[in-house]
């Protein structure tokens, strides 16, 4: 019972994602391309401003950190640094039967067991059977993520090169340069916000495994003695980050890697995890130690010296390097599932919606994608005129939204949906007394307020 209301759960945000204009699936009209995604209106909006909020507590708010937009494209010879050409792979699966394939890790977290019990007992791998048909699988074998591509007008080995696989390798090979033209001193971090690939065997659940996704990752840079301090400040930050934008504590919990999953090269890492509705607690964010691994690869590989001087302590080391990482796109899943509200019976005054299932999505104001949308009583000119002479005065400092079709009841009920905080109501009685009403998503509370003094009203609101 309890499957079928997780599931009827994330079935909810897909439909409503897409009838409102959140995310539509990429190429519908050709069938769709699995497991891509297109943010239409109201999801572009979403996630530029979970990104927005995300730059503003990463650079916008410190002195330690800058902001880099690195290339998508990269010479070949950063990911063979990287390890990525060698080892950036995953366990692969096919049935015998229908023919399809499976990440071997993923069976087997499905049957409760650990991803590194496959490292540690590969055998026990032919128990398990296709989720699909029940037929006989193949033994697990590597799968390289990483998509190729091709760079000039001749396609051969001497063209190949790769979509980058993460954003982070584009913040290494800029370090010297970073470091130099705005004259950092160690501890200091570069934040990044863009596209990465992977070429991933199963991808699914909506929009928390995709080939194509964006990252907000930030690398921060250490002296090795101070590794340990700086990623047990940066840890309890992070979460504090999703829980302050309005995550339930409770969907929200740590998760260290065991010796068996850890990277080669990490030297301590967590998970952030968020209770989805498909599966439970799983990947939301990261922080990682990944110790020198990456400037060293990057100074072996690339022949230029990326150790730093510490002009003061005349020490010269690698630095170490406390990584934070978050994906635009699952913040974006996390934030729909956790806002998602259902009335049932309505919570509406109005005898038409009293025995219907309201939707309110309590977003964070600050992540809303419409602030407050401006809703004449009736299309009757002289209304009209003053509410879009309201909207003009308020869309140069808030995303608004003009509707003016439906009851009054089903127009407030749309905004719910979509997670507006603030409805504007222009009525009649605003053409004698200058004065509109505004209504409080959450409680429901309506004011009313002068005209002229809507700025002052929302900028309290909004906190600003």
């Amino acid at each position: 019972m309890k499957k079928k209301v997780e599931s009827s759960l994330m079935e909810k945000i897909v439909n409503l994602a897409k009838t409102r204009g959140f995310i539509f699936p990429s190429s519908e009209i050709y069938g769709g391309f699995a497991s891509c995604y297109d943010f239409g209106p109201l999801g572009v909006e979403l996630k530029n401003n979970i990104k927005r909020e995300w730059w503003q507590a990463m650079v916008q708010q410190r002195n330690d950190v800058v902001g880099l937009d690195a290339s998508i494209l990269m010479h070949p010879k950063v990911w063979e640094a990287s390890g990525h050409i060698e080892s950036f792979t995953d366990p692969l699966v096919d049935c015998k039967e229908c023919k399809k394939r499976f990440r071997a890790d993923h069976l087997l977290e499905a049957k409760g067991l650990e991803p590194g019990y496959l490292k540690e007992k590969p055998e026990a791998f032919s128990e398990i059977k296709c989720p699909e048909c029940g037929g006989e699988l193949t033994k697990p074998r590597t799968f390289n993520l990483l998509m190729k591509t091709h760079v000039g007008p001749v396609e051969d080995a001497a063209s190949i090169s790769y979509l980058r696989g993460e954003t982070c390798q584009g913040i290494y090979v800029n370090f010297e340069n970073v470091k130099e033209s705005m004259r950092l001193k160690i501890p200091f971090g570069i934040a990044q916000i863009g596209k990465a690939f992977r070429n991933e065997i199963t991808p699914g659940n909506f929009i928390f495994r995709m080939r194509e996704f964006e990252q907000m990752e930030m690398q921060y840079f250490v002296n090795p003695k101070e590794a340990k301090e700086w990623f047990d400040y940066w840890k309890p930050l992070r979460l504090k980050w999703y829980q302050d934008l309005g995550i339930k504590k409770a969907n929200l919990r740590f998760r260290e890697h065991g010796k068996d999953e850890l990277a080669h090269y990490a030297k301590e890492a967590w998970d952030i995890e968020y209770n989805y509705p498909f599966g439970g607690f799983d990947e939301l964010s990261g922080i990682h130690n990944r110790g020198d691994w990456d400037l060293s690869r990057h100074s072996k590989f690339s022949g230029k010296d990326l150790s730093y001087f510490d002009a003061e302590t005349k020490e010269k080391f690698m630095p170490y390097i406390i990584e934070t990482s978050d994906g635009a796109d699952r913040a974006t899943l996390a934030f729909l599932l956790d806002a998602y509200d259902e009335i049932k019976g309505g919570r509406s005054t109005t005898t038409e919606s009293v025995k219907e299932v309201e939707v309110v999505l309590r977003l964070d104001k600050r992540l809303a994608p419409i602030k407050i949308a401006i809703l004449p009583l009736s299309k009757k000119p002289e209304l009209e005129k003053i509410a879009k002479e309201i909207q003009s005065n308020l869309r140069g400092t808030y995303m608004t939204m003009y509707d003016v079709t439906g009851s009054i009841g089903k127009r407030y009920r749309r905004q719910d949906e979509i997670g507006t905080p603030y409805c504007l109501t222009v009525d009649f009685d605003s053409l004698e007394d200058k004065k509109v009403t505004v209504r409080d998503r959450d409680t429901m509370k309506q004011d009313r307020v002068a005209i002229k003094d809507l700025e002052s009203y929302f900028k309290e609101k909004f906190g600003e």
